[in-house]
């Protein structure tokens, strides 16, 4: 018998990891603890204090058993009791996050997906990846179904996954699933199996200069036009980057303004948001136009050296970058289709700003 006390002692992680128990108190006072479940130091530290903390008396598991070696969490001796969900030293000093509990729930929902023998270093290593995941799988669901008045609203049953693996799993993952589904005539679909590519939500943004009239778009090495013997794997594109976890879109285009361009934007005008490519990956793109100052000179190269980027700038008029457009030598899907959406908006757009 051991106690969870904080983010275990929740009814959404401790339901994923078969958590079922007494309610106990411990003696102390938790401190920290806004990112628990979420990266490897958002454990809170228990402190000697008066007053007490509740948790719950539980049969450790074997999802609890493989979720803690992830996390790092041992059992410590508090008054006596054995307990889980403290971190090994003085708290980290970690802001809160928005829907903690819902995202740790679902991180540990990947955690116990991951194959059988994928080791606990590896899937420690992925937590941000996971997170970004998490976060991904929590928008969709509170996203209003697309194609409304045209696409059949179908029921749960619809879609009926037989057998699920994940044979890849690094920073992103790839998800092998046998399943059916209803057809539109009537009936099911005969077993298929299908992968896709489990990268997560991102954002982009084309900065513009309303009164200059003027676009700032960005160059770097991408692997994939690589991987595919592009001989211009160096790609034009928006700013971009993925919407970490218990991040909101609008907050993580803003961010990577900052860290791939120096930019400071002072209005977000939301575009689209749209799936890629949705037969074989999962990401979803949220799309902006920024509203920035863009004066001659404030392009550079940026980048953050812990990803090993190395981002370069580049200004240019608006009508530039549709011509190159049109010249078909913007290879970036987004950067394209921002483009477009800009240039079919500019005026009404430019009198609202």
């Amino acid at each position: 018998m051991i106690v969870v006390v904080g983010a275990l002692a929740q009814p959404q992680l401790g339901a994923v990891l078969g958590l079922d128990g007494t309610p106990v108190e411990v003696p102390g006072v938790l401190t920290g603890g806004h990112r628990a479940g979420v990266v490897l130091d958002g454990w809170p530290a228990l402190l000697p204090a008066p007053g007490s903390v509740p948790g719950l008396a539980i049969q450790p598991t074997p999802q609890l058993d493989r979720y803690a070696a992830v996390m790092g969490l041992t059992v410590q001796e508090v008054g006596g009791m054995q307990v889980m969900g403290i971190g090994p030293g003085p708290a980290a000093d970690h802001a809160p996050i928005v829907d903690r509990d819902a995202i740790a729930a679902e991180i540990a929902v990947q955690i116990l997906q991951a194959p059988e023998g994928t080791g606990a270093d590896l899937l420690a290593w992925r937590l941000p990846m996971m997170g970004i995941w998490a976060g991904s799988r929590l928008r969709a669901r509170a996203s209003a179904p697309s194609g409304q008045g045209i696409v059949s609203q179908r029921p749960a049953d619809a879609l009926r996954v037989q057998q699920r693996s994940q044979p890849f799993l690094g920073f992103f993952g790839v998800e092998r699933q046998v399943l059916t589904h209803a057809l539109h005539q009537g009936g099911e679909t005969a077993p298929m199996t299908r992968e896709a590519f489990l990268s997560g939500d991102a954002a982009v943004m084309l900065p513009w200069d309303p009164v200059r009239d003027r676009v700032l778009v960005i160059e770097q090495f991408r692997m994939a036009p690589a991987l595919r013997g592009d001989p211009q794997p160096w790609l034009l594109e928006p700013v971009a980057g993925r919407v970490d976890a218990g991040e909101t879109p609008e907050a993580a285009i803003l961010r990577e303004a900052r860290e791939e361009a120096g930019l400071q934007v002072t209005r977000l005008i939301p575009a689209f948001n749209a799936y890629p490519s949705p037969g074989a990956l999962c990401e979803f793109l949220y799309h902006y136009v920024g509203i920035a100052d863009l004066p001659d000179g404030c392009a550079g190269v940026h980048g953050l050296d812990s990803e090993a980027e190395d981002i370069r700038g580049h200004l240019m008029d608006r009508e530039t970058l549709s011509a190159l457009v049109d010249a078909g030598q913007i290879a970036n899907g987004p950067l394209a289709t921002l483009s477009l959406w800009l240039d079919a908006r500019r005026d009404r757009l430019r009198a609202q700003v």
